[in-house]
């Protein structure tokens, strides 16, 4: 199937991806900070310039897009039709360098929770993951 975009499209929709301040982090922001945490928004000095972090309880926040990240939802298991070699394989990438990074992580002493992209559409549930982890 070819792409349904011309290359100038597709160029312009994928120069606005962002990898900071997306919609879902706005939402896990927010709710932390309603619980009454303060954090860090990416640090650099950090493995994998983590998205949230709480220097005072020792505990970073990944906000992981389902689709780049390849989470087992429905979002994440999608196949690009276009060029699906090279999406397959920078997507593999990305998986191989959050595991390494995590790893790093908690070697260091750090407690690490991934938050989907998916999870931020059920707020109920999203409160209950991120304050059970907050709290232990």
């Amino acid at each position: 199937m070819t792409d349904v975009l011309t290359p100038e499209q597709r160029k312009f929709n994928m120069s606005r991806i962002r990898n900071k301040d997306t919609r879902p982090e706005i939402i896990v922001r927010s709710l932390i900070h309603r619980m009454g945490y303060r954090y860090r928004l990416h640090n650099a000095k950090l493995p994998g310039k983590p998205d949230l972090v709480l220097t005072r309880h020792k505990k970073i926040v990944f906000v992981n897009g389902c689709y780049w990240h390849m989470h087992k939802c429905k979002y994440g298991r999608v196949k690009p039709a276009t060029n699906a070699d090279f999406w397959e394989n920078k997507r593999l990438e990305n998986v191989k360098r959050d595991k390494r990074n995590i790893s790093a992580l908690k070697k260091a002493g750090w407690k690490v929770l991934i938050v989907w992209e998916c999870w931020t559409k059920n707020p109920e549930l999203l409160t209950k993951r991120i304050n059970k982890f907050l709290i232990n």
